[in-house]
């Protein structure tokens, strides 16, 4: 189906005619120069064709005949182009150079053979005269051409010759006679056509071979089963071999104005999508990407909070945004390397209106007050809250892998937040004690999403609740009152607060850590009376009132009452922050007082 899907994303981009998407037997590859020949086959000149982004040159991309996954320890060049240890027989890390180039001096002086194409003779000609030891006698080539991508130019012409129609005719022929010998009904089309023995790389996965990977492969003699090897095991016709490797690397190309792809903890991730017309797909797309990754835009952000509000209502209307039109289908494909092939993190098809009613309910499970966040944080965000914090920042690589499919999963799939989530955060917390807002929401989003979908009503708040009597919540907000006394009293630049040293028992076994923490407020409350009575008094007044909603001290606290201390230490913190904001009614009105 996943194949499927994308053969129909390729046909749909060729009769689109607006994408640069490759013609069947062509590819999209990073060209850097192009050989100028004369009809005589003499180098004139070699042709720069980088592009400057910014203080840097990058290889140009271009369309040329169908690249494909070399063998490991074979030799095999690509045809009308390659790399200079193939096209020139020079290169700074290859140490076959010679029989690569001679591969590709060989293979194209038989396919050029008998020619009267002017373009196709000028190469002919260049091949059988080119010797390795030139490139250091010519004027045109530099050491920094090296290991380049190389295209061939007819001296007064624009186009390239491999573009050239008589070059075209050729490769259709190569490729119709390397197919005669292999025919089935392929799985993709159910027509009766060529079957491919090895499908072309898949190239832009995070992590995976630089030289591309493959999602179908049959490497081994393990694989052989009634005599069919390779691609013969599961047989897809050259055509749709090429239509869904072709839109998989459109969709994976890395370009700043390529909206439909993410990178979520390892995971890669593409989506499209599926319409009556390539507008609404479009559409759906461009909402789709909002979604994911909202925007720091106010406009655009209150459009999508005006979508979702209307999705909840059930009032969502394609007149409101095309992105909802009736039959409109997402398909989301998240893909991990694995060596020399991808793994399928996940994948998810249904219709656009659904995948924005499982956005609507994750926006809703994670909302908090006071917000942690101005514009609602994208997945990739979120999960960085489950890496360890060093100094208040967290980095992708220290995501745990699997976690972060499991999750994108549960939020596309409208299903329950994976326990390890809650397990992952619960356990940061206590390691590095940073109890952020973004690790409260997401610790609420899984207690209230589990509390939803059992008809259970114990939801935790969103905001702050004096009156709820959660164990776990309650005790979050007294060891917040605990450290506000201690602050108070001590001042804010503490070399460590009790958050630092008891935060992982306090909310793991409070009976051992609550007493000595209360005995020392006492001590703590003795300094304020002296300074600051006033606050003092209100300080303990709060205390008092929070200890009042307990029934003792628990011995131990599951995991879930351990999330619902972070969310009450959280809730309780910022109350003390927002009064803070507020004008001083007097000398004796500052930290903590109500």
């Amino acid at each position: 189906m996943i194949l499927t899907a994308l053969n129909d994303y390729y046909e749909r981009l060729r009769a689109s005619g607006g994408s640069s998407i490759s013609a069947p037997g062509y590819s999209v590859e990073k060209i850097s120069y192009a050989l100028v020949l004369d009809a005589t086959g003499a180098l004139v000149a070699v042709d720069d064709l980088r592009e400057q982004s910014g203080k840097k040159l990058f290889p140009k991309p271009l369309s040329v005949p169908a690249s494909f996954k070399r063998p490991g320890t074979g030799v095999s060049p690509f045809l009308l182009w390659d790399k200079t240890s193939y096209v020139l027989g020079v290169s700074s890390t290859s140490k076959r150079a010679d029989q690569e180039h001679a591969a590709f001096r060989d293979t194209h002086l038989a396919l050029l053979d008998g020619t009267d194409d002017p373009g196709l003779r000028a190469l002919a000609a260049f091949l059988a005269a080119w010797t390795p030891a030139a490139f250091a006698e010519s004027p045109h080539f530099k050491p920094e051409m090296l290991d380049a991508n190389m295209v061939f130019r007819l001296d007064g012409e624009r186009g390239y010759i491999h573009d050239r129609p008589a070059a075209l005719a050729l490769l259709q022929r190569s490729g119709d006679e390397a197919d005669a010998a292999r025919t089935g009904m392929c799985l993709v089309t159910g027509q009766y056509l060529p079957l491919a023995r090895l499908h072309p790389a898949i190239k832009g996965v995070n992590g995976a071979q630089t030289a591309g990977a493959s999602i179908v492969s049959f490497n081994l003699d393990a694989f052989t089963s009634y005599g069919k090897a390779q691609g013969e095991n599961a047989p897809i016709s050259e055509q749709a071999a090429f239509g869904y490797t072709t839109a998989l690397n459109h969709l994976l190309r890395r370009d700043p104005d390529n909206r439909q792809r993410l990178q979520i903890g390892d995971a890669t991730v593409v989506f499209w999508a599926t319409a009556a017309d390539d507008a609404s797909a479009q559409a759906a797309e461009t909402l789709f990407d909002l979604l994911m990754d909202p925007p720091n835009d106010g406009t655009e952000t209150e459009r999508l909070r005006n979508v979702l509000a209307q999705v909840r209502a059930l009032e969502a209307r394609p007149d409101l945004d095309p992105g909802l039109t009736p039959g409109t289908r997402l398909h989301i494909l998240g893909l991990a390397p694995n060596a020399s092939r991808l793994s399928i993190r996940f994948w998810l098809t249904d219709d656009m209106l659904r995948f924005t009613e499982r956005l609507a309910d994750h926006y809703r499970d994670l909302d908090l007050q006071p917000a942690p966040w101005k514009t609602w944080p994208p997945l990739w965000r979120l999960l960085l809250a489950t890496a360890p914090s060093r100094d208040g920042k967290s980095k992708s690589e220290d995501v745990p892998p699997l976690l972060a499919g499991e999750m994108t999963r549960a939020i596309l799939a409208g299903t329950a937040y994976p326990q390890s989530l809650l397990d992952v955060l619960v356990m940061r917390m206590r390691a590095d004690h940073d109890v952020s807002g973004i690790r409260a929401a997401l610790c609420k989003a899984v207690l209230a999403r589990r509390s939803r979908m059992h008809s259970q009503d114990r939801s935790p708040p969103v905001s702050l609740d004096t009156a709820n009597k959660d164990s776990g919540y309650v005790l979050g907000r007294l060891f917040s009152l605990l450290e506000n006394a201690q602050r108070a009293a001590l001042g804010d630049k503490l070399n460590a607060t009790i958050r630092d040293r008891y935060y992982g028992a306090a909310s793991a076994t409070p009976a051992s850590v609550f007493p000595v923490l209360l005995r020392n407020t006492q001590n703590h409350l003795g300094r304020l009376r002296k300074d600051k009575p006033r606050l003092a008094v209100n300080i303990e007044k709060d205390i008092g009132e929070t200890i009042a909603l307990l029934d003792g001290f628990p011995r131990s606290l599951r995991i879930e009452s351990q999330g619902n201390f972070a969310i009450g230490y959280y809730h309780q913190t910022q109350a003390r922050f927002t009064r803070n904001d507020a004008p001083a009614q007097d000398d004796h009105d500052d930290i903590g007082e109500e």
